[in-house]
């Protein structure tokens, strides 16, 4: 397995200049997502002091047309600040930056899908909607071979990863901690993680967080996983279905409640949006990977996840497209999760899906636009 030549740089002699005093300047790297809605971009930026709110950090610009945003004859985007996170790379003061984009026209850039789902959360902020999102991923060599797997075969099967411990059933733990304790560092909402059922494979949980926050903090994870596999010189891949054949696949299992949902009886909420997502099958699929669908195909066919031509719906049942945990049909209340999102998708996409369904109560092929702005529900 390959790694990068940049990870075989000397990080003392890195260590010697990240050392030296910045004065009262501060480094804040803006980061937004390009035009593949798949992939993150970053540059940095000299403040002369510490922001303090997210208000503190200017507007910024890019070239579009090195990121496939725009051509090159008229390429100017806007970088417009929207979350701020503190630095785990060069650490305090300095900061990461989470920016919208917008086009030359100040339009949102078809990319940018934060700006549509803000306004559907704001709508519904007084159900207090909250979101726990489980991001699965893979971790390869720059050469495309699976971390730790023989160089010319393949590990045992499938059984004893899951959770496992020791050298030969964890591959890439170290990456695992470091992004964890990263995540920590930055602020990022960040409560669990775990190796998975492949091999390389791993997970990590982020929320409970209530409406837009939730894209905000799974999209900064993301970005700082990739920043310290780039330091190890691997890939963090978030490809549905990173190995072909009898592997398992990746994803990002949504869950997903309001206020009435946790009360006491919020099990009949729970059970009243499952019914209004069963009508939507096919609106959901294509909102819950970047391709419209063509990723889970490659992924939800019933081998370790549901199969994307049938909507079903279970108690513990982890093959289902929504499944409802066992402590929650014992309490009668509390949350479901939504294990159809594909381990690329946007955040903001499936999120805001869940609301227009859910909450909205849309049906049809197509989402609603809104003209009101101000919250449909007091």
């Amino acid at each position: 397995m390959a790694t990068s030549s940049s990870a075989k740089l000397s990080k003392a002699v890195k260590q010697r200049y990240m050392e030296l005093p910045q004065g009262d300047t501060v480094q804040t790297m803006y980061i937004w997502i390009d035009g593949t809605g798949e992939e993150l971009r970053c540059k940095t930026k000299t403040l002369n002091a510490e922001p303090r709110t997210i208000e503190d950090v200017p507007e910024w610009n890019f070239g579009g047309s090195g990121t496939y945003q725009s051509e090159s004859t008229n390429c100017d985007m806007y970088l417009i600040p929207k979350a701020m996170f503190r630095d785990p790379f060069r650490k305090d003061p300095n900061k990461l930056i989470l920016c919208e984009v917008l086009t030359r026209d100040c339009e949102p850039a078809e990319t940018n899908l934060r700006h549509t789902c803000k306004k559907i959360m704001d709508m519904v902020e007084n159900l207090h909607p909250w979101f726990g999102i489980e991001q699965e991923y893979t971790l390869f060599g720059i050469d495309g071979h699976p971390f730790g797997w023989p160089s010319n075969g393949f590990p045992g099967p499938q059984g004893p990863y899951c959770c496992g411990v020791g050298a030969d059933k964890a591959y890439g733990r170290d990456i695992a901690e470091a992004h964890y304790r990263a995540c920590l560092y930055a602020g990022v909402k960040i409560c669990g993680s775990n190796s998975e059922v492949m091999p390389a494979q791993w997970e990590f949980q982020v929320g409970p967080c209530e409406g837009i926050s939730i894209g905000d903090h799974l999209w900064m994870a993301r970005f700082i996983l990739h920043r310290v596999c780039e330091d190890f010189g691997v890939v963090a891949s978030l490809d549905p279905k990173p190995v072909p054949g009898n592997w398992n696949t990746a994803g990002c299992h949504t869950n997903f409640s309001t206020k009435e949902m946790r009360e006491e009886g919020g099990l009949r909420h729970i059970e009243e949006a499952i019914e209004k997502l069963s009508r939507r099958q096919s609106y959901h699929n294509r909102a819950y990977d970047p391709k419209g669908g063509l990723d889970n195909a490659r992924r939800l066919t019933g081998f370790s996840a549901p199969d994307i031509n049938k909507f079903s719906a279970g108690v513990a049942n982890r093959s289902a497209s929504i499944r409802i945990p066992r402590s929650v049909a014992k309490d009668q209340r509390g949350y479901f999760e939504d294990r159809r999102p594909s381990a690329n998708c946007d955040p903001y996409a499936v999120t805001e899906a869940l609301i227009r369904t859910c909450l909205l109560n849309e049906e049809g092929e197509e989402p609603v636009e809104y003209r009101e702005r101000v919250p449909l529900f007091k």
